[in-house]
């Protein structure tokens, strides 16, 4: 309505869709392949996100693109109504890769920040209300992660790799490494990472190389699974 002001979000997220996906192999963008009748791969990554709104929160999407993705930005504006939704392009000549993704991002977040990737789908029960349960642990320790074990080598080595250890019937992360070439002694990975607000300017460091993760001493909430639709395969 005329004189309306936009609501302050209580909580922002990240969504990275300026890739490329050249190993799924599409003519089209991977996140908006098919799982199901009317549900994409980024339809799915979003339940999580979905259910912050859900909670009563105000969420705003902050959604990195490129000109080659105008159809996931278009795709995206049927969220418009549960979520405030800011668009930023990312300059690959400035701030290439994933990390670059999310420095482009958080000059336009407020609050605690999500990182969500567009082609991580959560499995199992209770996956909708991972990324609240991961928030509400941000508060306790600055950082959190939602987290599936894993042991393969070859699927270590391509993702976020965990050493969780367990202690009081809490998880946390003893070590973290973005696609380790030495994946032993790794025993999970990261699907989606929380932050607080203050601690949110590291956030690129949690994809970047090179740099010590700031996961150390994150807490890890557990799903069942966490598929990451690399390819047609997936």
């Amino acid at each position: 309505m005329p004189g309306s002001s936009v609501p302050v979000p209580d909580v922002s997220v990240i969504l990275p869709c300026a890739g490329f996906g050249t190993r799924f192999g599409a003519p089209y963008p991977k996140e908006l392949h098919c799982l199901a009748p009317g549900v994409t791969i980024l339809d799915r990554s979003l339940e999580a996100v979905v259910e912050l709104a859900k909670s009563g929160l105000h969420v705003r999407l902050v959604v990195v693109f490129g000109t080659h993705k105008l159809d996931t930005v278009r795709y995206l504006t049927r969220y418009s109504e549960t979520f405030q939704m800011v668009f930023v392009h990312q300059d690959d000549s400035i701030e290439p890769g994933l990390d670059g993704a999310v420095r482009s991002a958080l000059p336009m977040t407020q609050g605690p920040v999500a990182l969500v990737l567009p082609d991580i789908v959560l499995t199992g029960p209770d996956t909708a209300g991972s990324l609240v349960a991961a928030l509400r642990h941000t508060e306790v320790t600055g950082w959190s992660v939602v987290a599936a074990e894993e042991h393969d080598p070859g699927t270590l080595r391509q993702m976020g790799a965990l050493a969780l250890s367990e202690a009081g019937g809490v998880m946390t992360v003893a070590v973290a490494t973005d696609k380790p070439r030495d994946p032993s002694g790794f025993n999970a990975f990261w699907g989606m990472v929380a932050v607080t607000e203050a601690e949110a300017h590291r956030l690129p460091d949690v994809v970047g190389s090179g740099v010590a993760s700031p996961l150390t001493g994150a807490v890890a909430h557990m799903v069942e699974g966490i598929v990451n639709h690399n390819t047609l395969a997936d």
